[in-house]
């Protein structure tokens, strides 16, 4: 795979995480509902992984399944630390090990499924 290839490849599946766990979030959220304050929706607008996992109540659930599933917690921490910054790396960021850990066995978008 070339290198632009890899870096596209990371980015748009760290971006698949995001929107994911902003569904989550969504489902959370009822009808009218207007969020209870300004920090909190700039919180929701964040890209930061780790984050997004708090507001949508999966934190507990996620430290459980890395817990007694090594392959998941090797996924998550392949998938974390991915940052909408990364469209403009240039070199360096593995596409098929993130594709991996989204979306393989174990993989970090089929256990957020499970939840929204």
């Amino acid at each position: 795979m070339s290198e632009r290839k890899q870096e596209g490849a990371y980015y748009l599946a760290g971006y698949a995480v995001e929107c994911a766990l902003k569904a989550c979030i969504a489902k959370r959220t009822r009808r009218y509902q207007f969020p209870p304050e300004k920090v909190y929706v700039d919180k929701v607008y964040s890209h930061r992984l780790s984050e997004l996992v708090k507001l949508a109540g999966l934190d507990s659930d996620l430290d459980k399944e890395a817990s007694k599933n090594t392959p998941f917690a090797t996924n998550w921490n392949t998938v974390k630390d991915w940052t909408e910054q990364s469209r403009y790396k240039t070199s360096g960021l593995n596409g098929k090990d993130m594709y991996d850990a989204v979306a393989g066995k174990d993989g970090v978008l089929q256990w957020i499924r499970m939840r929204w």
